[in-house]
């Protein structure tokens, strides 16, 4: 059948790469003029499944303050008259309970651990290169408390199965050693050896190349204005290149995804959290990191691509505003340079924001809808280049009319309500 997808981030085309291997048609539209422009672009680099947790857990109410209050805090909010945005603050609020915590954890971690076995079977099957590192993810504790409150994060570890070392000082610096000239201001860290690293955007680019030689077509600098219904289907979405049709439709827009749907009676809790990143040119390899470096105090990831040093961080929740602020741009170039000072040229960085689809209680939402046609894969997010490939995958199945290969009805829609 023909598949319409919504959306030529990283989800959405992984979402059609699945669809095309399950034999569909498959068409992507999106405004922007090629694949990943928007949120995928200049994203942390990160494939770290053993670190899928949501945001919303025991003690986040008081760490936000204090983090709000921090110079160069990882949470910014900038109140707007937006009843949306307050409405999902207070259900984030509502999932900040150890319960709510271990639950949604749960529905997360096989999604991303599955995810990351489909990038490397897809990396396999393709040969799709992307500046891809396959070294791990070392969180990086600059306080003796910061390492002492790991228990619960370990638990969870070791309950599903996820490689992981707890390391001193001196182990840390084995897995990086560029930290050896910073040494005195970490106490050890948390390293995850199954994580990956890689460029999302250029994944993402050359995977819809790959798509379009498979017979994917590609509808670029094409606004999506309306989805049309009919009898409890789709019909058609309205687009400035005019109405398109097909026999399934897939919503992967991101933070506009509850935009498109709230028309249709689909009340999707998706919101914008804005994120930064500098990428920083390497100006000495053995200054720079070898895989990701979490910097738990400012909740800033370091991440080596190339010849190139991402740095991404911050959570600032200000709606749809796109505005770049040189005040997370001076705690990016904080983190990197205080704990890699001879890597990079900083102040040569670029400077980008982009827009997590998050969720008020972390996990992603996919599957279907009330409209037996309608199908959505949105809200990873900062998890969508690390749950991208098993979301495309498990969205081509539900599609299909298959049984994924794991469980994710606690995924869909249906979850609240």
């Amino acid at each position: 059948m023909k598949v319409l997808v919504l959306g030529s981030g990283v989800v959405g085309i992984t979402s059609a790469h699945y669809l095309a291997e399950a034999g569909h048609e498959v068409e992507v539209v999106d405004r922007q003029s090629g694949p990943a422009l928007e949120t995928s672009f200049a994203n942390a680099g990160e494939v770290s499944p053993g670190y899928s947790s949501p945001w919303a857990g025991p003690g986040i109410p008081m760490k936000a303050i204090k983090w709000l209050l921090m110079r160069h805090g990882p949470l910014v909010v900038r109140p707007k008259f937006d009843p949306a945005m307050w409405l999902w603050l207070l259900k984030m609020l509502g999932n900040c309970t150890s319960a709510r915590y271990a639950v949604n954890k749960a529905r997360m971690v096989p999604i991303a651990e599955y995810s990351r076995d489909m990038l490397m079977a897809l990396r396999a099957s393709t040969g799709i290169a992307y500046d891809e590192r396959s070294q791990g993810t070392l969180q990086l504790f600059r306080t003796q408390k910061q390492l002492d409150g790991i228990g619960g994060d370990v638990e969870v570890l070791k309950q599903f199965g996820v490689p992981f070392e707890v390391l001193d000082p001196a182990g840390c610096i084995g897995a990086e050693p560029a930290l050896a000239a910073v040494k005195g201001k970490f106490v050890g860290g948390l390293r995850l050896p199954g994580d990956e690293t890689g460029d999302c955007q250029m994944f993402t680019e050359r995977l819809a190349a790959h798509c379009a030689g498979r017979g994917v077509s590609f509808r670029f600098n094409t606004k999506i204005e309306k989805i049309i219904t009919e009898g409890g289907r789709i019909t058609g979405v309205a687009t400035s290149a005019g109405v398109l049709t097909a026999d399934a439709y897939v919503v992967a827009l991101g933070s506009y995804s509850p935009i498109i749907l709230k028309p249709l009676g689909l009340s999707v809790p998706v919101y914008p959290v804005k994120g930064y990143s500098i990428t920083v040119p390497i100006t000495n390899a053995d200054g720079a990191p070898v895989s990701t470096v979490m910097d738990e105090t400012y909740k800033v990831a370091i991440t080596r691509l190339g010849d190139r040093i991402r740095v991404g961080g911050t959570a600032e929740i200000s709606g749809y505003d796109l505005s770049l602020h040189q005040a997370r741009r001076d705690t990016l170039e904080h983190s990197v340079s205080d704990l890699f000072p001879n890597g990079g040229a900083v102040k040569e960085a670029s400077f980008w924001c982009g827009l997590r689809p998050m969720t008020p209680d972390g996990p992603p939402i996919i599957g279907k809808t009330r409209y037996d046609n309608l199908f959505l894969n949105t809200g990873h997010g900062t998890l969508g280049w690390t749950m991208s490939c098993g979301s495309g995958r498990v969205l081509a199945d539900i599609v299909s009319g298959k049984t994924p290969e794991i469980d994710t009805g606690a995924l869909n829609l249906s979850r609240y309500g």
